[in-house]
């Protein structure tokens, strides 16, 4: 996997089976997230081209709940793109520099706080929504990736490790995914940022998707006395038993929350942690000159 020579390393944010994402600093000095594709994954008949294709599509979608794409380096031995990390914001401690970049955290990981994100916080969802393709941070969730590097490669939804947010037409062979999918993977995905829970359980991949198949999502402790309902809809089994996309985010946007949960605690005191350990792996990246791997 090659390094982008116009982008140095600051420190491994994390590794899955697409790629590697880096926080990295560009030669104006910029923060940004450098994602770099498992060179495997290049070999796939087609791939660069297919890549090429959904990376431009990648670079024209903007807005303030997902990431900006700044640059994409489809010719690369290792190709790749610098999502903006420009979402972040100052915190009290110290900073290495006054734009600095404030670390997000995950629906994964902001669970470990004992509060359900409301599914009114939803705005949008994209192709290969998951929890590890949305990212939590000061000015609301963001979707940080969009299923570029996998469906360019051709693998297979049912071997991505998150089985419970792929719809069951993906799931079942010769049928043709479309946006009903991506208003299936909403709707897990509020399930899971609500209950703590996949919706459709925990056990081997047969198992999972057994249960997305053919059994109802677990819907227990979804909050409300709508929601429960809402989410059963965009679960459905059959995409045409599905709202449309924009009939979901519509039904979401009437019932967003007057203060955003986000900007409350214990989810902003979890946001200010992952703020000050930034802070001191900057100050040490810059203090020393090189670049860490940690």
């Amino acid at each position: 996997m090659a390094e982008r020579a116009e982008y140095r390393t600051v420190s491994l944010i994390g590794e899955g089976g697409t790629g590697r994402v880096q926080l990295a600093r560009n030669s104006a000095g910029r923060l940004v997230a450098l994602k770099t594709v498992h060179e495997h994954l290049t070999a796939a008949p087609r791939f660069r081209e297919r890549f090429r294709r959904e990376a431009a599509a990648a670079l024209r979608v903007g807005g303030p709940f997902t990431a900006t794409v700044l640059d994409v380096g489809t010719e690369d031995r290792g190709p790749g793109w610098p999502p903006s990390s420009a979402w972040g914001r100052r915190s009290s401690r110290p900073s290495p520099r006054p734009d600095r970049w404030a670390p997000p955290t995950s629906p994964r990981s902001a669970r470990r706080s004992p509060w359900p994100c409301p599914p009114s916080t939803a705005r949008g969802a994209l192709l290969d929504l998951k929890p590890s393709h949305v990212l939590i941070t000061h000015r609301g969730p963001k979707i940080v990736d969009f299923g570029t590097v996998g469906r360019s490669a051709g693998l297979n939804p049912a071997d991505s490790g998150f089985l419970g947010f792929v719809a069951p037409e993906e799931l079942t062979p010769g049928s043709r995914a479309d946006t009903p999918a991506d208003v299936f993977a909403l709707g897990a995905l509020l399930a899971l940022s609500s209950t703590g829970r996949n919706p459709f359980g925990s056990g081997s991949a047969e198992q999972v998707a057994h249960r997305t198949l053919y059994d109802a999502p677990d819907l227990l402790g979804v909050p409300g006395t709508e929601w429960p309902g809402f989410l059963a809809r965009c679960l459905a089994a059959a995409p045409a038993d599905r709202p449309s996309m924009p009939e979901a985010l519509a039904w979401c946007a009437e019932r967003a929350a007057p203060v955003p949960w986000w900007e409350q605690e214990p989810a902003a005191g979890l946001i200010r942690e992952h703020e000050e350990d930034l802070a001191e792996l900057l100050a040490v990246s810059e203090g020393d000159g090189a670049a860490t791997d940690r």
